[in-house]
């Protein structure tokens, strides 16, 4: 492998770099018995930003209007506790918040389908620190969710 290969493959990414040594990585959702494409496929990262970016728009929208009719630092902070209680409710309840809605996205437990209110406070605390949904592994899916043992799907 040249220099331009191997650079080639470091920027897209460890899966592909894999893949071009020849490793079969199966396709995203694979080993968690989800299917390729449809309904109950792992979502994509472009529809779990948007639905991200939805929810954290309204909640910032609720926060700067109700409760501190301004918007500074410490609407910020008030829009993350909006966030947290508006994700724990939603997703541990019925699976999805308005944006995930929105986007055609819902979170279900590898095991049971349905997310617990723990699991989902789990889940929820965890990507309020944004450092675990970072992480990702080989299925899309971030280390808040490997952690509280879930999966973002497509409805």
């Amino acid at each position: 492998m040249d220099k331009r290969q191997a650079i080639g493959s470091w920027l897209s990414g460890p899966r592909a770099a894999m893949e071009d040594a020849g490793a079969d990585l199966g396709y995203r959702g694979q080993q968690l018995g989800l299917p390729e494409e449809g309904p109950g496929s792992i979502a994509r990262p472009g529809r779990r930003l948007g639905a991200l970016a939805v929810d954290w728009a309204m909640c910032a929208l609720i926060a700067s209007q109700f409760i501190t009719q301004s918007y500074d630092q410490a609407s910020s902070n008030w829009a993350l506790l909006v966030f947290f209680v508006m994700s724990v409710l939603t997703v541990g309840t019925i699976g999805f918040t308005p944006g995930k809605r929105l986007f055609g996205l819902r979170v279900v437990a590898l095991d049971t389908g349905a997310v617990s209110p723990a699991r989902a406070l789990l889940r929820t605390f965890l990507l309020c620190l944004a450092i675990p949904a970072l992480v990702w592994d080989r299925d899309g899916r971030g280390l808040h969710d490997r952690l509280a043992r879930t999966v973002e799907v497509r409805i």
